[in-house]
């Protein structure tokens, strides 16, 4: 079972070993990783921290989900800038 107090979504970029990450829950959260494992190893940390960052300055910290998911989906094409 993985843990997370939040939900999580993880884009697979056209590089074979690049994955960013963010929560939807968590305004202001987000990293990157070498892989989908790395991601969720990174985000369950960083969510702590980045929880514990929040509190220690005083700023509202969202509740937890109550049925936190797991996205893993691809980076949305960009359009080609007009010129």
């Amino acid at each position: 079972m993985i843990e997370l107090r939040y939900s999580l979504v993880i884009e697979a970029t056209q590089e074979p070993d690049f994955f960013s990450f963010y929560s939807p829950d968590l305004e202001g959260f987000s990293g990157v990783g070498h892989s989908v494992e790395d991601c969720l190893y990174k985000a369950k940390w960083g969510i702590i921290e980045h929880v514990s960052l929040l509190e220690g300055q005083g700023l509202p910290v969202p509740a937890p989900n109550p049925r936190p998911r797991i996205v893993i989906e691809n980076t949305p094409a960009l359009s080609p800038a007009s010129q």
